[in-house]
């Protein structure tokens, strides 16, 4: 990984499963130049979905939260490029979908909060322990791609 890219953490909630979206937004990230590097579909336990939102513990929302993210099957994957968890949350709106501009991700699937489809991380120490928390090190792959990066990168 070069030393001007990052990886971010981006999770398709369970609402996008059931809503069959996951080859639309896998395709945004792709579309835009980012790189897969790791990807599974799992059932997040309850215990998991606490850890992952453990930074919303004293809100009023976060049983709700964690018994949704629990409730049935997310992808959880990791992309990387530059500057990409940046880019990625202008990608994937604001989290209320009413606020999120038309274009992005929520902006253009979402309707209510409570089930507004994906996440991503807000910054590059986030980022790195929810990779952590989601995936071991030998599920994220170091690859190149050909020809495609000189499209896309300076």
């Amino acid at each position: 990984m070069a030393d001007s890219t990052e990886r971010s953490y981006i999770m398709l909630k369970p609402d996008a499963v059931q809503r069959g979206l996951v080859g639309e937004i896998v395709q945004r990230f792709e579309k835009r130049g980012f790189k897969l590097v790791a990807l599974k579909l799992v059932t997040p336990s309850l215990e998991m979905a606490q850890k992952h939102y453990y930074d919303l513990a004293e809100r009023p929302f976060f049983p709700t939260l964690c018994k949704f993210l629990s409730s049935g099957p997310v992808v959880a994957m990791v992309f990387e490029g530059e500057d990409v968890i940046r880019q990625g949350r202008r990608m994937i709106g604001a989290t209320s979908p009413l606020a999120a501009d038309p274009g992005t991700i929520r902006g253009d699937l979402a309707i209510i909060t409570g089930k507004n489809i994906i996440h991503g991380s807000d910054s590059k120490e986030s980022a790195e322990a929810e990779i952590a928390l989601w995936f071991k090190p030998e599920e994220l792959n170091s690859w190149k791609k050909t020809d495609v990066e000189a499209w896309v990168y300076e």
